[in-house]
């Protein structure tokens, strides 16, 4: 009896995934728990193992596909690789067959639409279609009634219309799509040079995301800076004690991550978010810390920031950039942020206005130390100096507020004897 392959479950607010590659091949033996199929959603890519060992059979979804949870990906049939495989051939023939009937019966139907029995009117068919095709329609301006649809009773999918957008309107049926901003062509000379690649769905998040961010949000960015003199000598001086401890180095992080909570004790509406009519105060302090990866910016989670030492924060921070950088995080790993920690410093960035990570209040901007002239007690003299931004929704963090909230920050961090003391 074969068993079946399907989509698991993405998490809170996920609910469909891209095909990204199979690691297997039709009639390949395989393990219990081996992975089988990558799936790239809007968040993180994830692998999809083996339920049971045996031999891969029909594979339903084929790579750059779009599933939703719990579809069907493919099977394992019962049986140790070659020896197996006619009973896997005669599965897929058999499945095969059920298809070709099932596509016969199809085009029966639709040609009876064509002859008049049953037409689907284009609104009937935009109606029926989900939210992420109603997402699509407004963000491009097409039609949903404009496109041929593929899915059950002729509904218009989402793999429908991002074909529409891609191909323009030869991909639209009889009325005329709305039209679509699309890029000018380029002279012959350049478009020779040019290469043109496939948004990852971690990218068209992210781009979507930051937008949305700015279209909603009501947001500014008030700056500061902080002289790092007594972080790095405190730093310096247990670096080495500290890694052999804990097992981890002593980074800034860690500091920033503290003296963020509690200037969020402070400042609540700063650990706050809209919620309608409503401004939700979260007692609790996630903090998320923005990761670069080779896929794109992700944003894991360290949980109860305010629970963990210095060391402890460093610890979790490191394991959570193993797995971005490894590309082994999970949903839960990027969820539940109540504040956002990015660091433009590490590429050199000395100023920058970030831009909210929704649906959160606030985010701190960290930039590249560098040692600059500064009058202290009258007296010019060199200091290490990084200019710190925090950007905020105005319409719930008022001006004194961000100030008050980034002062508090740059205290804390000039005097980190206030973080271990906790004033």
């Amino acid at each position: 009896m074969a068993t079946e392959i399907r989509v698991p479950t993405l998490g809170e607010s996920v609910s469909e995934a891209t095909i990204g590659k199979w690691f297997k091949k039709q009639g390949d033996a395989v393990k219990a728990d081996e992975p089988l199929v990558e799936l790239e959603t809007d968040k993180v890519t994830l692998e999809v193992n083996a339920p049971a060992a045996g031999v891969l059979g029909e594979i339903v979804a084929k790579e750059g596909e779009t599933v939703g949870v719990n579809a069907l990906l493919g099977s394992i049939a019962a049986g140790s690789g070659a020896a197996a495989a006619p009973k896997a051939d005669a599965a897929i023939a058999q499945a095969a067959g059920k298809a070709g009937a099932a596509t016969s019966a199809e085009a029966q139907k639709k040609a009876g639409e064509v002859a008049g029995d049953t037409p689907i009117k284009p609104a009937a068919k935009a109606a029926d279609s989900g939210p992420a095709v109603s997402r699509l329609a407004a963000e491009s301006g097409v039609d949903p009634a404009s496109v041929n649809g593929s899915g059950k009773d002729g509904r218009v999918t989402k793999g429908d219309m991002l074909a529409a957008i891609a191909t323009g309107p030869a991909v639209a049926a009889a009325a005329p799509a709305a039209p679509v901003q699309v890029r000018a062509p380029s002279p012959a000379d350049d478009a020779s040079r040019e290469e043109r690649v496939k948004m990852t769905k971690l990218r068209q998040t992210i781009a979507r995301r930051l937008k949305e961010a700015q279209n909603t949000a009501a947001m500014l960015t008030t700056f500061n800076e902080v002289d790092m003199s007594a972080v790095m000598a405190l730093r310096n001086q247990y670096k080495d004690v500290f890694e052999k401890k804990h097992g981890v180095k002593l980074g800034f992080m860690g500091f920033f991550v503290k003296a963020c909570v509690q200037a969020l004790k402070e400042i609540p509406s700063v650990n706050a978010e809209i919620d309608g009519t409503d401004i939700v105060y979260k007692n609790y302090y996630h903090v998320a810390v923005a990761v670069g990866t080779d896929k794109g910016l992700v944003v894991p989670v360290v949980r109860d920031a305010d629970l963990l030492s210095i060391a402890g924060v460093e610890k979790e921070i490191g394991a959570l950039g193993k797995k971005a950088r490894d590309g082994s995080l999970k949903i839960e790993d990027m969820q539940g942020g109540t504040f956002t920690i990015s660091n433009g410093g590490v590429y050199g960035s000395l100023m920058s206005t970030p831009i909210l990570n929704a649906p959160q209040s606030a985010i701190l901007g960290m930039h590249k130390i560098q040692e600059r002239p500064m009058v202290v007690g009258g007296q010019i003299v060199v200091r290490p100096m990084m200019y710190l931004a925090v950007s905020y929704d105005h319409r719930i963090i008022d001006g004194k507020e961000a100030v008050t909230f980034l002062v508090r920050v740059k205290e804390a961090l000039e005097d980190p004897a206030r973080l271990v003391l906790d004033l």
